[in-house]
């Protein structure tokens, strides 16, 4: 799947998965793709936004005794170089280096599921070059802390004048 995957032969790949493949991956900004044609329609989106995508296969590679599983992790390296449209974002031109793991589960010797998962956050920091988590104890994290306290206070503030109301 992979080999096909960085060949870019889509026919290949697509040939590979069940017709109602089930495809998650955290960098997909709209629903999981369900189908050999929204599989298709996201891999094509990702390569025009980043045309040198190229998975590494870290191993091991851990296969399920009876052979219905597997967890493959990766490394992707890849420049953004197009626009990633939809939604339509313009390109950065910067280059992502992260690392992850692909869960798939077969049926009938085809891949039915792919959950792709990863630190997007990693991965968008380093599209934008800018650190979008606080470093540890510095003022960042104590304002994300107080707002999120802050926020905290006023749902539970709600909460209870919710629960009172539907109580009468």
């Amino acid at each position: 799947v992979l080999d096909a995957w960085n060949a870019r032969d889509f026919d290949r790949f697509t040939a590979l998965l069940t017709e109602d493949v089930y495809w998650h991956d955290l960098g997909m900004l709209h629903p999981p793709a369900v189908g050999r044609g929204a599989v298709r329609g996201f891999s094509e989106t990702v390569l025009r936004a980043f045309p040198d995508f190229r998975y590494e296969i870290r191993h091991p590679i851990c296969i399920a005794e009876d052979g219905s599983r597997c967890v493959v992790p990766w490394t992707i390296v890849a420049t953004n170089s197009g626009p990633l449209d939809p939604p339509g974002m313009a390109p950065t031109g910067r280059k992502v280096r992260f690392s992850g793991f692909d869960y798939m589960e077969f049926r009938d010797g085809l891949v039915a599921r792919i959950e792709t998962r990863f630190d997007l956050t990693e991965a968008i920091e380093q599209l934008l070059g800018l650190r979008l988590r606080p470093p540890p104890g510095s003022w960042r994290e104590r304002c994300l802390v107080w707002a999120q306290r802050a926020l905290a206070a006023w749902i539970r503030g709600r909460g209870h004048a919710a629960s009172a109301s539907a109580a009468v």
